[in-house]
């Protein structure tokens, strides 16, 4: 099912949504899970004649009828890099819990809060080698026409981990926030591999799951195929073999999760028969708390 350009008008109401939580102004530093110039931290002060005024913030000036400018930390620069999975692996799931799709929307979801916070977005799939996507503008234009170019992908093969992320991170030139949407059915080292190339950027692993992935809907004797090798095994699916598989995807998410945290980087769990948008404001305040932790040492 495609993804209709309204969904970036639910985003809209989304951002407006998680700017009104933090948007209260207060003494001192301000801290906010909104993406500004600065990722999540800014500050407000008094307006003063000469200031522009496309800076007052107007929610603001309606809740305590005084002038306020909002301030971004513009010299930190943030450039949010988007990196989309599109093995044959996530090409499964039905409707809203697709894989590919339920990780797409949270591609593009970072992408538009990267552009609302006035922050520049990349966007790129990874696979057996790097494609990216963007023209190098952070607008709304340049996600509608995103929004298409992922419309038309047909996941297939396989995702090099290592190559492609390696390849990927020389490509990147400043202060960024690297997002790497995956299912992550692939050789654990492979993907650390990947994940060490990206070397000190602030990475964040988006790990979709969907529910007839964690527990298969069939039962007995079964011919499983591997979508992207399109090797087969006839099991009789039940009982312990069942827990067994259970078991293993289990320990292959704990495995990825704990790679992560030896390099540094943020690793996620998203159910694709989770809620969307409240799925993607749990994210995006984890990823501002972890923002502040950082900006405190």
């Amino acid at each position: 099912m495609p993804i209709e350009p309204s969904f970036l008008d639910e985003l809209a109401a989304l951002e407006t949504s998680l700017t009104r939580e933090t948007d209260s102004p207060r003494q001192g530093e301000q801290q906010s899970p909104n993406v500004g110039e600065g990722l999540t931290f800014s500050d407000y002060r008094r307006y003063a004649p000469g200031d522009d005024v496309r800076r007052i913030d107007w929610r603001v000036y309606a809740r305590t009828d005084q002038y306020f400018i909002k301030q971004y930390e513009a010299e930190r620069n943030l450039t949010v890099h988007v990196l989309l999975d599109t093995s044959a692996s996530m090409d499964f799931g039905e409707g809203d819990a697709h894989k590919f799709e339920f990780g797409a929307r949270f591609g593009l979801a970072f992408a538009y809060f990267a552009a609302a916070g006035h922050d520049a977005f990349r966007f790129a799939t990874i696979g057996t080698d790097v494609e990216r996507l963007d023209r190098r503008q952070s607008n709304r234009g340049e996600l509608l026409r995103l929004l298409d170019r992922v419309n038309d992908i047909d996941p297939d093969d396989r995702t090099a981990f290592a190559d492609a992320l390696a390849a990927y991170a020389g490509t990147i030139h400043s202060r960024s926030l690297v997002v790497v949407v995956s299912d992550f059915l692939a050789d654990p080292d492979a993907i650390e591999n990947g994940l060490a190339a990206l070397g000190d950027n602030d990475v964040l692993l988006l790990h979709v799951v969907a529910p007839d992935e964690r527990d298969p809907d069939v039962a007995g004797d079964t011919v499983f195929e591997d979508p992207e090798t399109g090797a087969t095994q006839r099991t009789y699916f039940a009982g312990s073999t069942a827990e067994s598989y259970r078991n293993r995807l289990s320990a292959h998410i704990d495995d990825v999760a704990a790679r992560a945290r030896r390099l540094r980087a943020e690793h996620v769990v998203v159910d694709t028969d989770a809620d969307f948008f409240e799925s993607f404001a749990q994210v995006w305040r984890r990823q501002g708390d972890r923002e502040r932790r950082r900006s405190r040492g």
